[in-house]
């Protein structure tokens, strides 16, 4: 399996942005897919996740402003991030597995740069 994100820029607070997560390779294993993201000097966190059978996972922080989605025809996954703020600013990570649980996913992307300037 092969993640490739893209889309992450520089944004103004309060503005909104919508990077993506392609992928391929033997895609049919994966049970859930979803974003990190880690800023500078900070942990890597979980933002969202979808699983096969479409559940999402909301990390408080960005519960109302970020949303993911899934297309399956196109095997992408957007993320759309609206009314972002300098502290969202951090390298976004796709990730997925073949498990429901997060931390035994073993598949990511090479991370795609938001910045967030106030």
């Amino acid at each position: 399996v092969q993640l490739v994100e893209s889309g992450g820029r520089l944004v103004q607070a309060g503005g909104s942005l919508r990077p993506s997560c392609a992928a391929s390779g033997i895609i049919f294993i994966i049970k859930a897919i979803g974003w990190y993201r880690q800023a500078p000097g900070k942990e890597r966190e979980l933002v969202e996740v979808i699983s096969s059978i479409g559940r999402k996972y909301y990390a408080d922080s960005e519960k109302g402003r970020f949303t993911i989605s899934r297309d399956n025809t196109k095997n992408t996954l957007p993320l759309q991030m609206n009314s972002l703020k300098p502290e969202d600013t951090a390298m976004y990570y796709c990730a997925a597995g073949s498990d429901y649980e997060p931390s035994l996913w073993g598949y990511w992307g090479q991370g795609t740069q938001v910045t967030v300037s106030s």
